[in-house]
């Protein structure tokens, strides 16, 4: 694989969507333990989709993740559909549904993106207060985040920073509104700034349509406008991939 980025993708393959999912348990967990060590609170942000569900379900029955001391964990997201919270397209209900009402995570550690405003752009700016205020930010700074959890799609997308918009080009802003003009659902999502601030990124990968995008997104000259995943090759050195055997069948 050639790059021109300043480091090289840390590529882990894995045989299946169950070892992903045991790996990035392994890596939630690691990254827990070392933020509690260190300064007393571990700050997450999960992304949604079919990839993640199994290593949630995974972290609600661990017992090395039932051990963490949850009462010092805090839950974000990186990106949502805008939808109600108990639809099921929502991010918020995959991980609530899959681990957060099985761990003794309190309700209060839990900061969804809410999407009950009439006004999407409102419903950003709601988010970015609430990030603002957990993370006691002054005026300018970024949230840093100890893990992100991320995926890829087969267009070569990731948090809902989607190819041909605006989002990946915000820099303005901590979370950004998604206007999907095709018929899909509207969302909203961290910005690139957040993301690269984060200090560990985890970028989940599986399934054979995306293996001829990973190709051209590891083998190819960087393009955010057509791949927004590139927007992640400044950080490379801070980001590892858990790829299956069929994503990875191209590279």
């Amino acid at each position: 694989m050639e790059t021109t980025a300043k480091y090289r993708p840390n590529i882990q393959i894995v045989s299946d969507v169950e070892d992903l999912a045991s790996r990035t348990v392994n890596l939630f967990v690691s990254c827990a333990r070392e933020a509690l060590e260190s300064r007393g609170a571990f700050n997450v942000a999960l992304s949604g989709g079919q990839t993640p569900r199994r290593a949630f379900e995974k972290l609600a029955a661990s017992p090395a993740a039932q051990a963490l001391l949850w009462q010092h964990i805090h839950v974000f997201w990186v990106d949502e559909r805008y939808v109600p919270v108990d639809s099921p397209h929502s991010n918020y209900r995959l991980a609530a549904d899959a681990f957060l009402r099985k761990v003794p995570i309190p309700p209060d550690n839990i900061h969804r993106i809410p999407t009950e405003y009439e006004d999407i752009s409102t419903a950003a700016r709601s988010y970015e207060t609430i990030l603002r205020s957990v993370f006691a930010l002054e005026e300018g700074r970024i949230p840093e985040f100890d893990l992100i959890v991320l995926g890829m799609g087969a267009d070569g997308h990731t948090a809902s920073l989607l190819p041909n918009s605006f989002a990946p080009f915000d820099t303005d802003d901590l979370a950004c509104a998604v206007y999907v003009m095709d018929g899909r659902l509207n969302r909203i999502t961290l910005t690139h700034p957040v993301l690269r601030a984060a200090n560990r990124l985890v970028v989940l990968v599986s399934g054979a349509e995306k293996a001829e995008t990973l190709r051209e997104v590891l083998n190819g000259e960087p393009d955010e406008v057509r791949y927004p995943i590139h927007i992640l090759w400044p950080v490379l050195d801070k980001v590892i991939w858990f790829v299956d055997r069929d994503a990875a069948g191209a590279i």
